[in-house]
């Protein structure tokens, strides 16, 4: 029996990332597990959602781009301390070793397996949060975390967050291959004339 547990996000876990900006001049990072992706066609459009009176949306503003950092799950203490502290009263610009891209405002972790750089396209003003819109312009992934020229979680081990639970997890075994497992369905079979 399923129960009804009102408007509930139930989607998590989301892999926790760090999101960056120059503010006032230096860069700052902020962990945020609220990102989406619009679309997976060129030009690709990424979302980050922040409440409106975080630092780094200052940033963002300030400059027209931003970052997100993918985290390994062994970086989870430094990844939730960025999210505990607000720039305002920190000065997080040497938490990480920071490089810059084709951008060259976004700022980018070094530490981090897979670093993507993004233009601000637009802004949606909701009644809590503002989400940012951005053109992803370039990914900067670690070479050891590259199989055939694509990321491989495995080698990145990215750190997941769960909303619900309050922790923090990691990728567990492969499951199934996509776009493949689902050719062993019944239904499938049929439809293909597999016996």
């Amino acid at each position: 029996m399923h129960h009804d547990i009102g408007a509930r996000c139930a989607l998590y876990p989301m892999p926790a990332t760090i999101v960056g900006a120059v503010v006032d001049g230096r860069p700052n990072f902020l962990a945020i597990a609220h990102v989406g992706i619009l679309n997976n066609a060129p030009p690709q459009y990424l979302t980050v959602s922040l409440k409106k009176f975080r630092h780094t949306a200052k940033g963002i503003r300030q400059s027209g781009s931003f970052s997100i950092c993918l985290p390994r799950a062994s970086m989870a203490v430094v990844t939730d301390y960025v999210g505990i502290v607000s720039g305002r009263d920190v000065d997080k610009s040497g938490v990480f070793d920071v490089f810059y891209g084709r951008l060259g405002n976004a700022p980018l972790i070094r530490e981090c397996p897979v670093n993507m750089e993004l233009k601000l396209h637009d802004v949606l003003d909701l009644p809590a949060h503002e989400v940012f819109v951005g053109e992803l312009v370039a990914s900067h992934v670690d070479e050891g975390c590259l199989r055939e020229g694509k990321v491989d979680l495995e080698k990145v081990r990215p750190l997941l967050f769960d909303y619900s639970s309050g922790w923090y997890f990691s990728l567990g075994e492969p499951v199934a291959p996509c776009w493949r497992v689902g050719r062993d369905h019944p239904a499938y079979q049929a439809a293909k004339g597999v016996k």
